[in-house]
């Protein structure tokens, strides 16, 4: 064969000589493309540039710069780490070390019961960029299990990996390292260190060096407490200096913005040990501002012709029977306590209860389709690791909808969704989202194929006829149906995954719910579950990390405050106090028992929208001055005048939230 022929994504094709390699490729293409390529897909199957192409491949370049190659740069990076670690820490063994969101880890064991140190991180860091400097190439091979078994005999938890896939007897891949027990690949820097991976990999380090490591923490082996307790020690990797700059800004500005931090230091809410983890206490200020969010819920409901209902926080355990949750959802469930008649569990999930609210009676095709909303208080046990304040909490509460119509409204009921949706996303200040259509899981499902398919369909026909871009996420969906979940980008541009709409078909299967159809016969609705904030408390986390704790002044829980120059003018600013509360608006006044600077920057840091200051000309003329946050300071406003702006903000805030 004198040449092969390749085809390229843009559909044009390419000879090259045999025994071409991807690189080949790239190079034949353009020098730049050359020096940005890092690994490849050919035939829908990532490997490393080196691998040589076959007639009638189709094949296209992964550059660093894109998803796929910051993915292959941080894997890669996770080897140069444990090499890194492995020289310094001689006799230190390595379990799995895979890419992760925006970087990677690996996982240690070290010898004598050693423990890393925050100042081992820098020393590993700097030996980390030795071995990128000497741009050692990553060389594949591949071998079988036992030879594999040999290969890592010092490794002990590799060895463990090849051992559970030999005895699974099929394919398996396990953080990205074995893909079969017949073909184990392993990739060498040098003869110091191997690693087994599935891969692929960056040519050589020297194509690496843009990361940082972060922090460490303990990890279990196979995440279970049954195993052995290792060192974790995360990373973050870029394709260049200015991305990891970037990232690393945004990190700082994310600890600035942690909402656990916000919520103490504006006196929002807490987490007390005496209550457990993963349980709060609202604060006056704090339950100011979800009142606000939870009435604001309530009217949008009320408006949009949904019914209000109310169920008990615990429920005897057949009703998750007939659900299915105790056969698909039990390990997120609290313990089952049980009672002289029977045995009951804390709730995860309103809608097994709205199931029986739409089966108590008879129903029409008259009364479709049928809304229920509660503000339902749920209960999920997560793993104490897993926690994270407001953001992984195990007691919330769903702003909960769940509604029953026919096969025919379906289309037009989740189109109809997503305006509701995105009207209540754009009300708190969020305007830029993403659409993720997640599809069945092949091992995790209820209900027929059929049935799960005209779900699936009726949630991408609303997207579609909405225009909106989405992506699938195959195998995503909860156990009884297909879902869209919407994700909102706050103002450091991070993604926060917040509402989430999803097709039923099965749970009124599963309750015998029927109604009485135009000809007399008795038909199966459909049932769609909805949260617009997703949870209560989840949503304030984000809110308060979106705003770093400046909410806006029609949401913040203290809208203005009045400080008096002195002592001699505490009377006027009481006046003024009573007169901005009058028009409904949430102020207090603080005394002068310090001084005016001190008041001033304790206002700032409570993030109050107005800091009015009152002195000498402000009591003989009836003025206000005025200090916005974030703006500049007005001297001499009159009372009156300042009543007005601030209750037309607010007004207009209000209305705006209301009809967006």
């Amino acid at each position: 064969m004198s040449s092969i022929t390749v085809r390229l994504p843009d559909g044009s094709a390419r000879e090259l000589p045999p025994g071409s390699t991807s690189l080949d490729l790239a190079s034949s293409i353009g020098r730049r493309l050359a020096e940005d390529a890092i690994a490849a897909v050919v035939d829908g199957q990532e490997t490393d540039l080196t691998a040589q192409l076959n007639d009638g491949s189709e094949v296209s370049i992964i550059t660093a710069d894109s998803d796929r190659g910051r993915h292959v740069l941080r894997h890669s990076t996770a080897h140069v780490l444990a090499q890194a670690v492995t020289r310094l820490f001689p006799g230190a063994t390595f379990s799995v070390g895979p890419a992760i969101e925006d970087g990677f880890y690996y996982d240690f064991d070290l010898p004598d019961g050693r423990t890393f140190t925050e100042d081992d991180l820098a020393r590993i860091e700097e030996e980390m960029q030795v071995i990128v400097a000497a741009d050692q190439p990553f060389t594949r091979s591949e071998m079988s299990a036992e030879e594999a078994l040999e290969l890592f005999s010092d490794q002990p938890y590799k060895c463990e990996i090849i051992r559970r896939v030999m005895a699974a007897g099929g394919d398996q891949i396990d953080a990205g390292e074995v893909s079969s027990a017949d073909q184990i690949s392993a990739y060498r820097n040098t003869d110091e260190f191997v690693d087994m991976c599935v891969g692929p990999h960056v040519p050589s380090t020297g194509r690496l060096g843009h990361f940082r490591l972060q922090r460490i923490s303990g990890a279990y082996w196979r995440g279970t407490e049954a195993g052995p307790m290792l060192q974790r020690v995360y990373g973050t990797a870029w394709h260049s200096k200015k991305a990891l700059a970037e990232h690393l800004h945004r990190l700082e500005e994310a600890a600035k913005r942690d909402h656990r931090r916000l919520a103490v230091d504006l006196d929002l809410l807490s987490f007390p040990s005496e209550l457990g983890g993963g349980l709060a206490v609202w604060h006056p200020k704090g339950a100011i501002v979800r009142r606000l969010m939870e009435d604001y819920s309530r009217q949008r409901h009320a408006d949009g012709g949904y019914q209000f209902v109310y169920t008990p926080h615990v429920t005897n355990g057949r009703l998750f029977e007939t659900s299915g949750h105790l056969d698909y959802y039990a390990d997120g469930m609290y313990p089952p306590m049980e009672m002289d008649n029977g045995t009951y569990y804390l709730k995860p999930m309103n809608c097994p209860m709205h199931c029986l609210v739409y089966g108590s009676r008879q129903r029409s095709y008259r009364e479709l389709p049928l809304r229920l909303f509660e503000l339902g208080n749920v209960y999920r046990y997560e793993r104490a690791g897993t926690l994270h304040g407001l953001l992984r909490i195990r007691g919330f509460t769903q702003d909960d909808s769940h509604i029953f119509c026919t096969e025919d409204q379906l289309a037009d009921e989740v189109a109809s969704l997503l305006d509701f949706v995105l009207s209540v996303l754009r009300a708190f200040g969020f305007d830029e989202f993403r659409f993720n259509l997640s599809t069945k899981d092949p091992d995790k499902y209820v209900g027929s194929d059929e049935v799960w398919e005209r779900a699936t369909e009726a949630l991408r026909d609303a997207l579609d006829r909405h225009g909106l871009d989405y992506g699938v996420k195959e195998g995503d969906a909860a156990f009884y149906g297909p879902k869209i979940d919407i994700d909102v980008r706050d103002a450091i541009g991070r993604s926060w995954q917040l509402s989430t709409i999803q097709a039923d078909f099965n749970n009124p299967e599963r309750f015998d719910l029927e109604y009485v159809g135009a000809d007399n016969a008795r038909h199966r609705p459909i049932m769609l579950h909805r949260a617009l904030f997703g949870s209560v408390e989840r949503f304030f986390g984000v809110l308060l990390e979106h705003y770093a704790g400046a909410f806006p002044t029609w949401l913040a829980p203290l809208q203005v405050r009045v400080l008096p120059v002195s002592s001699d003018h505490e009377g006027y600013a009481e006046s003024v106090r009573a007169a901005i509360e009058a028009r409904g608006l949430r102020v207090d006044a603080i005394g002068a028992d310090d001084a005016l600077g001190k008041r001033i920057r304790s206002s700032k840091l409570e993030k109050i929208p107005y800091v009015l200051v009152v002195g000498d000309d402000d009591v003989a003329n009836g003025t206000v001055g005025v200090n916005p946050r974030g703006g500049e300071v007005e001297r001499d406003v009159a009372l009156d005048e300042f009543l007005r702006r601030v209750s037309s903000e607010v007004a207009e805030s209000s209305r705006a939230a209301m009809t967006a």
